[in-house]
């Protein structure tokens, strides 16, 4: 009787150190590798109103439903609008003489860009610009969109190709595009 115990000890100490060196694969050699750019911290704002001065002198107000700022481990830093913005511009008297509205946004601090998405409309007194994506360039002052429809008050309408424009739009640029334009009576006597 004491042999049999003895026995059934052994296949179960056999089981066991079965089951043991099944589990010796190393497993985590098959999980897949983190990306490099891991975010280390998401900082979450609601209801965000922040102001744009250069020189001391106010030149936009913008204002977003969540703002995250968002810092990965390989340094980088930007700030996320998911749930759209809307940007008023100011003249010198804080007057709106225009706008930016996205249903996205992003800003990435060391590249010094701001990119809008999804339902861009930029309106000032002398046009209006839809586009799916406008990226503003803070260093060079400018304003870049691979397409858009460009709207003018007069009912022109243009679809603009590379478009790019100055920070203020007084001065825009677009290639490969068409569109229609009214002619005043008179104009062609």
């Amino acid at each position: 009787m004491a042999g049999r115990g003895i026995i059934y000890s052994c296949v179960i100490l056999f089981l066991f150190q079965l089951c043991l060196s099944s589990c010796a694969e190393d497993d985590l050699k098959k999980a897949p590798k983190l990306g490099k750019n891991v975010v280390l911290n998401r900082d979450r704002t609601t209801k965000v109103d922040i102001i744009y001065s250069d020189s001391a002198k106010v030149k936009a107000q913008g204002f977003a439903p969540v703002l995250e700022k968002v810092t990965e481990t390989n340094g980088t830093v930007y700030q996320e609008m998911p749930k759209g913005v809307k940007i008023n511009f100011l003249d010198e008297f804080t007057n709106i003489k225009g706008s930016i509205t996205s249903d996205y946004a992003i800003m990435k601090d060391t590249e010094k860009t701001a990119t809008f998405r999804r339902n861009v409309v930029v309106v000032n007194d002398k046009l209006t610009f839809n586009t799916e994506e406008l990226v503003w360039d803070q260093n060079k002052r400018m304003f870049f969109s691979p397409k858009g429809v460009i709207t003018k008050p007069d009912g022109t309408r243009l679809d603009a190709n590379n478009f790019n424009a100055t920070e203020d739009f007084s001065v825009i640029n677009w290639s490969g595009g068409s569109g229609e334009t009214y002619v005043p009576k008179g104009f062609a006597e």
